[in-house]
């Protein structure tokens, strides 16, 4: 079971085993964008093959408190995360093609991953997970949000998969995402362009 942490994180699910046929790719160029939110400067590049420790790490972040009981050395949990983590970018990459990976960069720094699948009709926010000193800063939401201008210049709905157990589904709630599944773990949540409108935050 993968318990994510933080905010605004969320993951595509990977079915133990399971194959989902390959999509068709819609998506051809890549989305780099900068803004700003608030006094931080919010931008994304592409990953490239240099990037994999880093995305291991990020990726072994979301997983600090579910593993934090689990009576291993760091070594071998050091392992473990990496090769969950080499399960996961090969089981990405060989279903979804055209997958886009993305580093966030916060002022500058290397803060986090975001990975985006676009199909004929869902633009899929597959993961998003920010390092632990980078979240609660507004940066995620922001980002979310600029997935969803991108959907809406598409007509495309967002999909993503989220555990039922994550804080973050009070975020995607109130940016209008509506539950649509449910499994033991994840919860399947979509946002149409033509849905309920951003909730303004507690």
């Amino acid at each position: 079971m993968r318990k994510a942490a933080g905010e605004a994180q969320g993951a595509e699910m990977v079915p133990p085993g399971g194959v989902v046929p390959p999509p068709k790719v819609f998506s051809m160029m890549p989305f780099l964008i900068e803004f700003r939110c608030g006094p931080l400067r919010v931008a994304l590049r592409e990953a490239v093959p240099a990037d994999r420790e880093l995305l291991c790490r990020v990726y072994a972040s979301t997983r600090e408190e579910e593993l934090a009981p689990v009576p291993w050395s760091a070594a071998q949990r050091e392992e473990f995360l990496r090769m969950q983590f080499g399960v996961q970018d090969a089981y990405y990459r060989q279903n979804y093609p055209g997958v886009e990976f993305y580093v966030i960069l916060i002022d500058g720094a290397e803060a986090g991953r975001i990975y985006l699948h676009e199909r004929a009709e869902e633009l899929r926010l597959m993961d998003i997970a920010l390092l632990p000193p980078f979240q609660r800063r507004g940066a995620g939401g922001a980002l979310i949000k600029a997935v969803l201008d991108r959907a809406t210049a598409k007509a495309l709905k967002v999909g993503i998969h989220v555990e039922s157990f994550n804080p973050a589904m009070r975020l995607y709630t109130r940016l209008g995402f509506v539950e649509v599944g449910r499994s033991q773990v994840y919860v399947a949540m979509e946002w149409n362009p033509g849905g309920p409108r951003p909730q303004p935050a507690a």
